[in-house]
């Protein structure tokens, strides 16, 4: 009917998620493709459910940011970080991630990539928990 307004419903969802910007989709494309040895390393114990049933995405993008690691189920993030975070700076920056992240919602844990080659069982037990 042509003129009638529809009322507001705040509990409304729409049917589709709105598209992910064009360079958002391409560098997580890109990051995927590309993932460190250690990234490869924890997704091969990740992937398909392997760790307690569990459907983690790889390279996701999480409002402006990208992830490592997600667990949308349990609201958890993975992030590897290598020697680029030593900085003061990354560490600022990480930091504020970080905090954002965890602003809606997600618990966020870190390794190093050093831990993930040396002891993945470690890893894996502390994400387990």
């Amino acid at each position: 009917m042509r003129g009638k307004r529809m009322k507001y419903d705040p509990d409304f969802i729409p049917k589709r998620k709105p598209r992910m910007p064009r360079p958002m989709l391409d560098a997580s494309r890109r990051l995927r493709h590309e993932g460190t040895h250690p990234e490869q390393l924890l997704w091969e114990r990740l992937r398909k459910r392997q760790l307690h049933n569990a459907k983690f995405h790889r390279q996701a993008v999480i409002g402006k940011f990208i992830v490592d690691f997600v667990c949308y189920e349990a609201k958890l993030i993975i992030e590897l970080d290598g020697s680029v975070h030593d900085s003061e700076e990354q560490k600022y920056l990480d930091n504020e991630r970080q905090t954002a992240l965890e602003a809606v919602g997600f618990r966020v844990i870190r390794f190093r990539n050093s831990e993930v080659q040396t002891n993945i069982n470690a890893v894996l037990a502390s994400i387990a928990k």
